[in-house]
């Protein structure tokens, strides 16, 4: 009687063919599952997929007055807009946008494909003669009350800014707690809020506001967390610790010292 094969293997088949099938074939397995759990590649249109526009040439352009210039080197707008992150195609809101100059510069950032408001509770000469002087087809002026400054039915905002004037609104019989459920409403998931304001001493609250024109960052956290943002980044690139806190910037001879928070909806 002859003795059964020691190995059964199909036909033609030698071992090594068949470890080399099965390690192909656990390779693939395990690619497949990677792929299944990968990240998604994002939207090319999304914003994670838009890259950061060339912020130097934005600041370059001859539409920016001499006078924006020369404000250049105490508001920093190379370092706004990184730290805003403002990107092509944008819809954003500028709060309170007073002469322009931060709303001029989000409407360059945001390119034709984006939409710039400027909000105000009445309009300004100087923001009527900049935009006669250099019309932007995609800035939009929304004259309205700080408790409703952005319309219900216009688009969810990518980005709002609020620069230098939380404080003015503090003097005002304006409730910021309206007012700021609206800016986190406005946006979409995911959206940011830009604020920057003169600082006041620690623990003084709402004390300077009027004399001073100086803000309390704690009361701006707990205002704006209470509304349900969250706080993802704060940056420096305004401080000056040399600045006493007991004047006005309008007398100062140096810039004062300024906090600027990056604020999410979740």
């Amino acid at each position: 009687m002859q003795a059964p094969p020691a190995i059964h293997r199909a036909a033609g088949q030698t071992p090594s063919a068949r470890i080399t099938r099965i390690g192909l074939a656990a390779t693939l397995l395990v690619l497949s599952l990677g792929a299944a759990n990968a990240a998604p590649t994002p939207d090319p249109g999304s914003q994670a997929a838009t890259a950061l526009p060339d912020y130097s040439a934005i600041l370059a352009d001859p539409i920016r007055s001499d006078d924006d210039r020369q404000a250049d080197g105490r508001r920093k707008p190379l370092e706004l807009l990184r730290f805003a992150q403002v990107r092509p195609g944008m819809n954003v809101l500028d709060m309170s946008a007073g002469g322009g100059y931060t709303t001029q510069l989000l409407a360059l950032a945001v390119g034709p494909n984006g939409t710039v408001w400027a909000q105000m509770d009445k309009m300004r000469d100087s923001f009527k003669k900049r935009l006669a002087a250099y019309p932007q087809a995609n800035i939009q002026t929304l004259v309205r009350s700080f408790e409703d400054p952005y319309p219900a039915d216009a688009p969810r905002l990518d980005l709002i800014t609020f620069i230098l004037n939380y404080h003015d609104v503090a003097n005002t019989p304006v409730d910021r707690a309206v007012m700021d459920r609206h800016l986190f409403e406005a946006l979409k998931p995911g959206g940011h809020l830009v604020l920057i304001d003169h600082a006041a001493a620690p623990g003084s609250g709402l004390r300077d506001t009027k004399s001073l024109h100086r803000i309390d960052k704690t009361v701006v956290l707990d205002e704006l967390r209470r509304t349900g943002f969250v706080l993802e980044q704060q940056s420096d690139f305004l401080r000056n610790p040399d600045d006493p806190r007991t004047q006005p910037f309008f007398d100062m001879k140096t810039p004062t010292d300024r906090f600027a928070l990056r604020l999410l909806r979740p």
